[in-house]
């Protein structure tokens, strides 16, 4: 487990048969310890699939009424190249896409919400410590560590460079609607889902279940993992994505705080965003390298995988 002053300190048998039948049996008046939630890793692993299955079926409740109207002909051989070319090139479809992120950021927190706190029964931002150790000082190091990380991650991107266009780069060029809802999401939505997703539901299971190390290896690596269908043309993002998730994953480890990973994601993304937002106005601004693009749902790349070549 990680110790206050960030050294790791194993569990032994007891420790762990304690603190796992403290985890079974919490009630209402248990003490709140974010490494030892109620939740276990069956019910981490059945979150973490149910909002990847919301990043597919969502955008089908934006797109199907739209690809309707259109007039193609279900029952025609060539409806699912139809269909996946309007939905990879058309203005509107891409945005739609994009807009279905906000549903599926906030039905994942309140199913987050449900298991965590048991409909209301135990705290919510408690459970995943909510706070900072020192106040002002660190919230302002570890923007100065999200801002940091931004930037050595595109050079890194940069450097490796991209094969082809990625998806969120189609994206972002589609219109500037979809433009500025990616930089809106990417600040005030992304951030928190997926940190509730991965350092607090899925790493505070596992560290529990595995060990500290095992966990921030695990996490850093489904984090990354997941992000490989939407940039599998960039070799140089992914290897960025993954820079991100293992800081993002450590600082959790060892702070025993989920609020210092949150702190800095939103640091990195405002970066992006700020870029992607002025781009468009001054042409010395250029756009940003996308060392991670967090906020994209799995559809569009399914899309691509199975209809578009």
């Amino acid at each position: 487990m990680a110790t206050s002053n960030g050294s790791f300190s194993p569990l032994n048998e007891e420790q762990s048969a304690s603190i796992g039948g403290n985890a079974l049996h919490a009630g209402p008046s248990a003490p709140v310890d974010p490494d030892n939630p109620i939740w276990g890793s069956i019910a981490a692993s059945l979150i973490w699939l149910a909002s990847m299955a919301l990043q597919i079926v969502v955008p089908l409740f934006f797109i199907v009424p739209f690809i309707m109207q259109r007039g193609l002909n279900p029952s025609s051989p060539d409806f699912g190249r139809e269909a996946a070319e309007i939905l990879v090139t058309d203005r509107t479809a891409l945005l739609l896409q994009v807009i279905s992120l906000l549903p599926i950021h906030l039905l994942t927190v309140v199913l987050i919400w449900a298991v965590v706190t048991r409909f209301g029964k135990r705290p919510f931002f408690a459970s995943f410590g909510w706070h900072l150790a020192r106040g002002v000082p660190e919230a302002v190091a570890l923007v100065g560590i999200g801002v940091t990380l931004f930037f050595v991650s595109a050079l890194v991107a940069s450097l490796i460079g991209a094969t082809q266009e990625t998806q969120m780069e189609q994206l972002i060029k589609s219109s500037l609607a979809a433009r500025y809802m990616i930089a809106v999401l990417a600040v005030f939505t992304a951030p928190f889902v997926e940190e509730f997703v991965y350092r607090g539901i899925v790493y505070s299971a596992l560290q529990r279940t595995i060990g500290v190390r095992a966990a921030v290896v695990l996490v850093a690596l489904l984090f990354t993992l997941i992000h490989v269908p939407q940039y599998r043309q960039s070799l140089g993002v992914i290897v960025a994505v993954a820079m991100l998730s293992v800081a993002l994953t450590l600082a959790r480890a060892y702070s025993g705080r989920l609020l210092p990973s949150v702190i800095i994601h939103m640091a990195f993304n405002a970066v992006q965003a700020a870029m992607l937002v002025l781009a468009p106005f001054f042409t010395h601004v250029p756009p940003p390298a996308e060392p991670t693009a967090p906020t994209t749902s799995l559809f569009l790349p399914l899309v691509h995988l199975i209809f578009w070549k």
